[in-house]
């Protein structure tokens, strides 16, 4: 499986469809509320969102949504990557629910050498959520600072921290 590129790897242009999916629960949303302290009854509290909000039920916290697809990410764009250098925009486009389906797909939308190091360089890429029905749920832009493969041939290779097993005699 592969996990992440080196900066020769992407292309502008380039569309990633991240894979699998993630049916967001109650459990999620709720334990995501808990773990940041985000304690807004539209999120926590069913009989609050039925009796006072437009929705009638409750909505998942926003900044989950954008974590799980940041996290979706992962294997096709970051996962090589040196540093999170930026998140330029975050929009939260319409509502997510328990239940709903979350998938995402990233476009590379530039790319350049880095300024003060020649093994590395910055890949600008916008990722997009879509709940199971296609609505477009969570829209954002970062840049992202990835490895050339001089960079991880310089390092040992693609996982130069995993320990070699040796073979035990019989």
């Amino acid at each position: 499986m592969q996990f992440g590129r080196t900066y020769e790897e992407f292309e502008v242009g380039a569309v990633y469809k991240h894979w699998p999916g993630k049916t967001v629960t109650e459990y999620d949303d709720h334990l995501f509320c808990l773990l940041t302290m985000n304690h807004h009854p539209l999120h926590m509290d069913a009989n609050y969102a039925e009796k006072t909000t437009d929705f009638g039920k409750n909505v998942v916290v926003g900044n989950y949504i954008y974590s799980l697809l940041l996290g979706m990410s992962v294997p096709d764009i970051s996962g090589k990557a040196i540093a999170n250098l930026e998140i330029e925009s975050l929009k939260h486009v319409a509502p997510t629910f328990h239940g709903d389906t979350i998938y995402g797909e990233t476009t590379v939308l530039d790319k350049w050498p880095s300024k003060s190091k020649n093994d590395r360089g910055i890949v600008y890429v916008e990722t997009k959520g879509y709940k199971q029905d296609g609505t477009l749920v969570c829209v954002f832009r970062r840049k992202v600072m990835v490895p050339t493969e001089t960079y991880i041939k310089e390092r040992g290779g693609e996982q130069p921290g995993r320990p070699q097993l040796e073979e035990q005699e019989k």
